[in-house]
């Protein structure tokens, strides 16, 4: 495990599932503006030409 990783947090699985997945995105600080992701996204896919 990497020092600068965040040990993960175990999410309780008898919650539901949209339970889940805003205790998921809170744990990896999701944001609403999408700028992470797009952020995130342009260093993975390569631009169409």
């Amino acid at each position: 495990m990497d020092k600068k990783s965040k040990p993960k947090k175990v999410i309780k699985p008898g919650l539901p599932q949209k339970e889940r997945f805003i205790a998921y995105a809170k744990e990896v600080e999701a944001d609403e503006t999408g700028e992470t992701f797009d952020r995130t996204i342009t260093k993975i896919v390569k631009p169409k030409p």
